[in-house]
């Protein structure tokens, strides 16, 4: 069904009803409390919203999980009250929301990855959630007269290279709407007051390779296996890295089971335009070993380069309720989704999240210096002589002894200190092992821009405590959280052109069954992504495993941007962002225009970008459709 998928979650009470009838404008959907009234509103296509009930308890999980009613109502008998919710959906596979209406009382959460999230505010009076945050925005918004605001301040963080940092990542960009902690449950009382509490914790990592790669390959069978339960046609990337392959070994593994609704995979790569990036030839022979199947491989005229229909996005609405940087990949985006629906696919897989669970980061070996030196140190050593890092600035990196906090900390004070100059070449820099990547905002990001996140990221290191004990750990935890927070949003939009889109290393069984394995074993020298690897033997042929590089994509990116320069000079000509106070349109230009963008620059054109598109399409774009009649509630 194309179209904005959303819903929210609604207090059983009187004051909750009184909340429903502020969203009821934007509703085609509605499910009610055993009491009658209105539990869950929105807009979602059949089979995205699975409930069971017994007595006066409800479950329900939104999204892609294969489990039925009767099964669900079957779950829903052994909850008595919300602190049986996790133990009763324990066993459940796919990624979803998970929400329990019990004897008055609401429980909501989404996942530990960030791909279902979930925001609250005070629409009406009662905490109201929803998994999309502008729903709520105009909501809470409507229930005062005003309208709906954004928090400029919180732009500005979004201009960053990198993702924003823990704990930041999780404030909202609209006024009065927050968003849930990934670890964290609403729970929300019929009067409408609410509280939070942790329902998830990352499992220590103590497991060997051996002990844990046995949980790697059956929850990542069971995510595929939940993309393809119920039949008909999926999808997948095939660009020849071992992530993507390995989603398409096992679905085709789903493919030749004999099941009453077996499902067909399609498959889609696209060439580099760099003959020397082994994508391709990788890429040619997986899909040589996968008979059978249908592959598509779009001409170079068919597949639009990066940057390119900007000008035609910005006239219509983003459905997605944050910035992020997709927008670049927008014209693509609209030609996978035609292409793969033209051949039935309900629903597109890709290997988001292989990188950062079975690629140990390099502030693991800060980690690893400290329990095994020896073993650290003969590391270190394998890892300069193919990578030539420096030794002293390395040796730097592995003495720091900043807690969390203080890294933070000294973020904000380093927000504006210039780029270093480039490497003497055949050089490389030493790779950070701090507690994540703390690069400077952009050279055109105005001083208050800067001033305004250099407040925020001291504000934050003065409560802020990491993920995990050890910095590898958290920077695990952080990347994938970063990257199911980019798939929610790809999900909105391919969602809007009637597909859905997945994720499966983003699940959280794979989650777990990943970070449980002790992080120097995640990534072995000489060794491409050991874990992964093994899970899939007997899988996936030794000959497709036995790749051990990585594709490269900075022809494709700079070919991109030589041609589609003009547009985005054109499109920061007449600025949003400038206009907001975040961004000097003239030091934009002067980047775009140098013969050599810097490293730096480039990192930061599409975070602004997403700022300066969401900006646009986003004024005026807040009124509510025709009003619809929900069914199913009062």
């Amino acid at each position: 069904m194309p179209g904005d998928v959303w819903f929210a979650v609604l207090p059983d009470g009187e004051s909750g009803a009184a909340a429903a009838r502020l969203l009821r404008p934007w509703a085609t959907e509605a499910v009610p409390h055993h009491s009658g009234r209105p539990w869950l509103l929105g807009c979602w296509p059949d089979g995205h919203v699975t409930v069971g009930a017994a007595g006066a308890r409800r479950l329900a999980v939104i999204g892609r999980c294969p489990v039925t009613p009767d099964a669900l109502s079957a779950r829903a008998g052994q909850v008595r009250d919300l602190a049986d919710v996790e133990r009763a959906a324990q066993g459940l596979t796919g990624s979803f929301h998970l929400l329990a209406s019990v004897d008055g009382r609401v429980r909501a959460r989404g996942s530990a990855s960030g791909v279902r999230r979930l925001f609250h505010a005070r629409v009406g009076g009662v905490v109201v959630a929803a998994d999309r945050a502008d729903r709520l925005a105009v909501a809470a918004a409507a229930a005062t007269g005003a309208g709906p605001g954004v928090d400029e301040g919180l732009l500005a963080l979004h201009l960053l290279a990198s993702h924003p940092p823990y704990p930041l990542d999780e404030r909202c960009v609209w006024r009065g709407v927050q968003g849930l902690r990934l670890h964290d449950c609403l729970l929300i009382e019929a009067d409408g007051r609410a509280r939070t509490q942790r329902w998830w914790s990352p499992p220590e990592a103590e497991l060997t390779l051996t002990q844990g790669v046995p949980a790697v390959r059956e929850a990542l069978t069971a995510a595929v296996r939940a993309c393809t339960a119920g039949g008909g046609t999926v999808s997948s990337d095939l660009s020849g890295g071992l992530d993507s392959t390995s989603l398409c070994f096992l679905a085709a593994q789903e493919q030749d089971r004999r099941q009453p609704e077996k499902a067909r995979l399609v498959t889609l790569r696209w060439q580099s335009l760099d003959p020397d990036n082994d994508d391709n030839a990788w890429a040619a022979h997986a899909t040589a070993m996968l008979p059978g199947i249908e592959h598509v491989t779009p001409s170079a005229r068919e597949w639009p380069l990066w940057y390119s229909g900007l000008t035609d996005l910005t006239g219509s609405t983003v459905p997605t309720d944050e910035p992020g940087p997709w927008v670049r990949d927008s014209a693509r985006i609209a030609t996978m989704a035609r292409l793969m629906t033209a051949r039935g696919s309900r629903l597109h897989m890709m290997g988001g999240g292989g990188d950062e669970l079975f690629s140990a980061l390099p502030p693991h070996l800060h980690d690893y210096v400290r329990s095994h030196p020896l073993a650290a140190f003969a590391r270190i050593r394998t890892h300069r002589d193919s990578q030539r890092w420096p030794l002293w600035p390395l040796l730097r990196q592995l003495a720091d002894r900043r807690t969390f906090a203080q890294w933070l900390a000294a973020w904000a004070d380093s927000l504006i200190e210039p780029e270093p100059p480039p490497t003497a070449p055949g050089r490389r820099r030493a790779p950070s092992t701090a507690w994540g990547m703390d690069l400077p905002m952009p050279s055109w990001a105005t001083p208050e821009a800067v001033r305004t996140v250099q407040s925020l990221l001291r504000e934050a290191a003065g409560t802020a405590e990491a993920l995990a004990p050890r910095r590898g750990q958290h920077a695990a935890l952080t990347c994938v959280q970063a990257g199911g927070r980019g798939v929610r949003q790809l999900d909105h939009v391919f969602s809007r052109k009637g597909l859905a889109y997945a994720a499966p290393y983003l699940d959280d069984n794979v989650l777990e069954a990943a970070l449980a394995i002790r992080v120097p074993e995640r990534s072995t020298p000489g060794r491409y992504k050991p874990v992964l690897a093994a899970a899939m033997d007997g899988i996936i042929p030794d000959s497709v495993l036995r790749r051990r590089t990585k594709g490269e994509y900075s022809a494709d990116f700079h070919h991109s941007l030589r041609h589609n320069r003009a547009t985005l000079v054109e499109l920061f000509d007449d600025s949003h962002l400038a206009r907001a106070g975040l961004i000097d349109t003239t030091a934009i230009r002067t980047s775009l225009l140098g013969v050599h963008p810097t490293p730096n620059a480039l990192r930061s054109l599409n975070p602004s970008l997403g700022n300066e598109i969401w900006l646009r399409t986003r004024a005026g774009s807040t009124c509510p459709p025709s009003p619809a009649a929900p069914q199913g509630a009062s």
